[in-house]
């Protein structure tokens, strides 16, 4: 399925979350904005470094602000688009959450659950499923990262 001219829009934001991200905080460049009835109900940025929490990837950064958006832990139907392949934790949120679909840019070849290195997002052993579209502004969301650790190396 061919990405739409929508998720071209809410990528471009999350690239945006992602500049932010380093640029603000001088975290790994990762943004991601859940999207539910052509509404923005979460953002979030990459955030591990600046709030000393391991789990503040932008994934649940978006979904926490969602929660508080909806008040409600589960979002069917919401689009979830991220800069860079969800890890197993973000992806397990995701299932958690109901959410419907992930857009993702970059993939992840270490840790990537959304059939990089797992399937998480679609296996048939959890109740829920989550429709994955990955690919979408690649090079863009990869340049940003490699960028990113080159500076830091």
């Amino acid at each position: 399925m061919p990405f739409t001219d929508a998720d071209r829009v809410w990528m471009a934001r999350a690239l945006e979350l992602a500049a932010h991200a380093e640029q603000a905080e001088g975290e790994v460049p990762v943004g991601a904005v859940l999207v539910l009835d052509g509404k923005v109900v979460g953002e979030g940025w990459n955030r591990n470094i600046t709030l000393n929490d391991p789990t503040a990837h932008a994934e649940i950064q978006a979904l926490r602000a969602a929660g508080q958006t909806l008040s409600n832990y589960r979002f069917p139907g919401a689009t979830l688009y991220v800069t860079l392949e969800p890890c197993a934790m973000c992806a397990m949120a995701m299932v958690h959450a109901r959410v419907g679909r992930v857009v993702f840019g970059a993939t992840d070849p270490k840790t990537g659950a959304a059939g990089s290195v797992f399937d998480t997002l679609v296996s048939p052993r959890h109740n829920h499923r989550v429709a994955v579209q990955g690919g979408l502004d690649a090079e863009a969301a990869g340049d940003m990262l490699r960028r990113f650790f080159r500076a830091r190396r």
